[in-house]
């Protein structure tokens, strides 16, 4: 009997034993999933913040293009913040006023009929506008043509549709800088005037406005009325509008890919219909260009280039379209991608023989640039 017991003691013992070994166990399983749900819970809950932050702190910043947001047509009299003064003072201006010259040069009437390429390139043939003629002489005849042809897209030979779109754009790029070039010796005589006229006084403020220097600082007016090198306008408007044969440059005259939200444009057939802006549309190739050279001018995300070209400047330097190109990675979302592109374009198609060429004068006043 005592055996008896002592056996049914033991195997009590060692059913209690296995409940709670197993007890153990289960508890165990169940705190781990417990766990395990936890963790799985805050991965996916956390997942979608960081990427949410990587994109907006990080690949944002260094990617998207905000840049072309200052050539909008919104006369609301909205304002407009850049710090590019060296004591990061806030420049605010109205788009108004940045924008006047352009606004006039695009609302010109306009009742020319768009040339065929056929028609353009006997224009040329009879003027003797060759870019050949161009690299050599460098002198270009001063044609400025309203619209781009819509054969150019049906040009299957690639040099003879680079030639025709060059062709086009060379005159009206060197009739921008000329302008430039002008108001430039004329702030340069301002400048080292100890007095000036009413007259003078007038032509700054109104040089102020359109460059968007508030603070009336005569540095910074230099700084940003200043040339963009022709083979840089050129490589970019080749690679914005596809050599002149994109949607955007056919039917809005638009060479550079400027955006618009309010104003009038193109609107991009896969963009999505949130997002709300447009591609600026112009009623005249000239009207582009100018917008163009104002948005690296006055830009702040351009702050660099010209800073860049400024040095240029002083050191005596012609200024060069390879150095200056790579302060533009914030033209496009691509970033550094773009600027291989563009420093691309302008080495396998010799752009930069006519960074010094010249514009037959149009008038007295352009003789003194030749």
């Amino acid at each position: 009997m005592k055996n008896l017991r002592f056996i049914n003691f033991n195997s009590k013992k060692k059913t209690q034993e296995t409940i709670h070994l197993f007890g153990e166990r289960v508890t165990g399983t169940i705190g781990r999933t417990l766990i395990s749900c936890i963790l799985v819970m805050c991965f996916f809950y956390a997942t979608p913040l960081i990427i949410n932050f990587i994109n907006q702190e990080i690949l944002v910043q260094e990617f998207e293009n905000k840049s072309r947001k200052i050539m909008v047509y919104k006369l609301r009299g909205d304002k407009f913040e850049d710090t590019e003064s060296e004591n990061e003072k806030i420049e605010i201006f109205d788009e108004k006023d940045l924008l006047s010259d352009i606004l006039t040069l695009n609302d010109i009437e306009n009742d020319s009929i768009r040339l065929s390429a056929s028609t353009i390139k006997q224009l040329f043939d009879e003027t003797n506008y060759t870019l050949d003629d161009v690299r050599k002489n460098k002198l270009v005849k001063p044609v400025a043509l309203t619209w781009l042809p819509y054969e150019i897209k049906k040009i299957e030979n690639t040099k003879k549709r680079k030639e025709l779109f060059l062709q086009i754009v060379l005159p009206l790029v060197l009739e921008e800088n000329n302008k430039i070039k002008l108001d430039r010796l004329k702030l340069f005589s301002i400048i080292n005037k100890s007095n000036n006229t009413e007259l003078e006084k007038r032509w700054l403020n109104k040089k102020y406005k359109q460059y968007g220097v508030n603070s009336k600082d005569l540095s910074m007016l230099k700084i940003r009325m200043d040339e963009i090198p022709i083979s840089l306008a050129l490589a970019q408007a080749a690679k914005e509008t596809g050599w002149g044969t994109s949607r955007f440059a056919l039917e809005g005259n638009a060479l550079f890919g400027q955006w618009t939200w309010s104003g009038e444009g193109l609107k991009p057939k896969d963009s999505d219909s949130s997002e709300g802006h447009k591609v600026m549309k112009f009623n005249i190739l000239q009207a582009s260009v100018r917008a163009y050279q104002r948005n690296l001018n006055t830009h702040k995300s351009y702050k660099d280039f010209r800073k860049a070209r400024a040095e240029l400047r002083s050191q005596g330097k012609e200024l060069d379209s390879m150095i200056l190109s790579k302060y533009l990675d914030k033209y496009a979302e691509t970033g550094k991608r773009y600027v291989e592109t563009i420093q691309k374009i302008i080495e396998q198609n010799n752009l930069k023989d006519f960074d010094d060429a010249k514009l037959l004068p149009s008038s007295k006043k352009l003789e003194s640039l030749i």
